[in-house]
């Protein structure tokens, strides 16, 4: 009988060690292959080829390049004449009157010719357009009363071309032009950013930085009663297209914005711990609905908060304030209470066999060995809640979010979409080095390596 059973014994571990390499090959094959599968059905859940179908790389390719150049705009009225000539199409960029771009020549007071690149040009006369495309030829664009008619040096139209009877869109390496009913435009793309430091109507536009510096120490002031550096700096600081004061205070609201939520809910989460902790609240009743408040309040997605409280308060930097005061006061608290209940209790003992109360044991033995945590959470949360406050801006009306939201809305001046983002990183890359630097001075005691 026991050596039966010795017999058996192998065998019956000869088949779990079976099982348990099976269970293992299964687990190594199927678990890659399901989540293969689910990648497939996402592939077509989420219509992938019908997305890169309807993909306009075109319209991706102008976007990028506006980013990182800007347009003139020759435009020519249709409908009352007149040829007026602007940087981005704007009104604060329109040349003033005996000024025009260095492409552009004036063939009459309603002719213009302009150079484009690599051998594209244009010519504007009236209500025509002729513009030259290298290897192809002239395209002649003329306005007839409510029509517009298309003359090509070819049977076919090419996919560069879009035409109907109410509008000609041209759209080729060395420029663009659009004609419509009311009005002829032709765009001359350059590298840069235009007007970025002085706008045309500034004495200062067009001048090298060699002549700037040497303007800078001159005596000769170019506003009588003005400094040649200080005329430049209010220039600078004035300027209509690209708004840099506007742009410094919208910073400032982003920071603030962030700094207020963050410090606020610290402030009101510290002592709302208390009640949620279990070694310092007596009452499981007050835990519970204090840790459910908690996760109520946290469990709201803070761009909720910020769609509810601008229905109730206005748009506003202090409303984007209140929705991360309200969201992180869910986020500390639970942090707070779950660092209360593993505090070390022979430090509040040592404090309390002074004869302190318990007020006072709270300060001296509690709240040191809290510090840490507190302040590495807090300066954590201040530097995430920068990037949260640009999002929150844009539906509250207020920092650097708003000012990105306009210029995505526009759905022109991509360059200042791109001068925002840049902004934007360095904010967040100024705020990561400065919570470093205070997470070292505040919690090791030690300064920046």
């Amino acid at each position: 009988m026991a050596m039966a059973e010795a017999a058996r014994a192998p065998a019956d571990l000869k088949a779990q060690a079976l099982r348990l390499f099976a269970r293992k090959r299964l687990l190594s094959f199927g678990a890659p292959a399901a989540i293969l599968a689910y990648f497939v059905y996402v592939f077509f859940a989420f219509d992938i080829p019908g997305l890169a179908e309807r993909a306009r790389m075109d319209n991706a390719a102008i976007l990028v390049s506006d980013a990182y150049s800007y347009k003139t705009h020759i435009t020519h009225d249709n409908r009352n004449g007149g040829l007026t000539m602007a940087v981005e199409g704007e009104n604060k960029g329109t040349y003033p009157k005996g000024m025009i771009p260095d492409f552009v020549t004036m063939t009459g007071e309603d002719a213009a010719r302009i150079a484009l690149p690599d051998g594209y040009a244009a010519e504007i006369e009236g209500s025509t357009l002729r513009f030259d495309v290298p290897d192809y030829g002239r395209i002649v664009v003329r306005v007839e009363g409510r029509d517009i008619e298309l003359d090509l040096p070819t049977e076919t139209t090419p996919d560069w071309i879009s035409a109907s009877s109410s509008r000609v869109d041209i759209t080729t390496p060395g420029g663009r032009a659009i004609v419509t009913r009311a009005r002829t435009e032709v765009y001359r793309y350059r590298f840069g950013w235009e007007l970025f430091w002085f706008t045309l109507d500034s004495p200062f536009y067009g001048k090298s930085v060699g002549e700037l510096a040497s303007l800078a120490v001159s005596d000769q002031q170019v506003r009588p009663g003005v400094g040649n550096l200080a005329a430049m700096a209010h220039d600078f600081w004035n300027n209509a297209m690209w708004r840099h004061k506007d742009v410094l205070w919208a910073i400032f609201e982003t920071i603030l914005m962030a700094f207020l939520g963050t410090m606020g809910a610290a402030l009101v989460a510290l002592p709302l711990a208390f009640v949620a902790a279990a070694n310092f609240s007596r009452f499981a009743s007050a835990r519970f609905l204090m840790r459910r408040f908690f996760d109520f309040v946290r469990g709201v997605d803070g761009l909720i908060w910020t769609i509810i409280l601008s229905r109730a308060f206005g748009p506003g930097p202090m409303t984007g304030a209140l929705a991360i005061l309200i969201t992180d006061t869910g986020s500390f608290g639970k942090m707070f209470s779950e660092a209360l209940e593993n505090v070390d209790d022979k430090q509040i003992e040592g404090v309390q066999s002074t004869g302190a109360k318990p007020l006072q044991r709270y300060r001296f033995g509690v709240i040191p060995q809290l510090t840490p945590i507190l302040l590495s959470q807090v300066l954590y949360y201040l530097e995430s809640n920068t990037r949260s406050a640009t999002v929150i801006g844009a539906i509250t009306g207020g920092g650097i979010g708003l000012l990105l939201t306009q210029a995505i809305i526009t759905q022109k001046d991509w360059e200042e979409v791109s001068y925002y983002i840049v902004l934007i990183v360095l904010m967040v890359m100024f705020m990561d080095w400065l919570s470093g630097v205070l997470r070292r001075r505040l919690i090791t005691g030690g300064g920046e390596k």
